[in-house]
């Protein structure tokens, strides 16, 4: 019913975590480049021996989760009726519930009220494990 709001928030959060990985990775190995641990002779066990590599891994991995992150957004767009607004609106696009209220011109308390509705429903099916 909403498993795209898990998708939506799943992804995004992957995506931050791989960004921290990937700043992470990219300061350790400038580091062995251009630092503190540029004379420092790689062993093939080493810590900075395969991190181009998994740099390069992140970036893939964050590319990869863009896109699908991308592909869900132009889905939900294509979904009708007012509960998908409401959570695209106040999900996605980061809208608060009166200014989604003014958009779809509703009243703030009728919107409000429907996306608790839509909050509690949600974590009811969460809950039963049906999602």
């Amino acid at each position: 019913m909403y498993e795209w709001l898990k998708d939506y928030q799943q992804l995004t959060q992957d995506i931050d975590y791989l960004e921290y990985r990937l700043d992470r990775e990219e300061t350790e190995l400038k580091r062995w480049v251009e630092g503190d641990l540029a004379d420092v002779k790689l062993q093939r066990e080493s810590i900075g021996a395969n991190l181009e590599e998994r740099v390069q891994k992140l970036r893939k991995e964050i590319n990869f989760k863009k896109n699908q992150l991308n592909k869900l957004i132009d889905l939900v767009n294509t979904f009708k009726g007012l509960d998908n607004r409401i959570l695209k609106m106040k999900y996605i696009d980061g809208m608060t519930l009166e200014k989604i209220a003014d958009e779809l011109n509703y009243s703030y308390s009728h919107v409000k009220k429907k996306h608790a509705e839509l909050i509690r429903l949600i974590k009811f099916i969460d809950e039963q494990g049906i999602i």
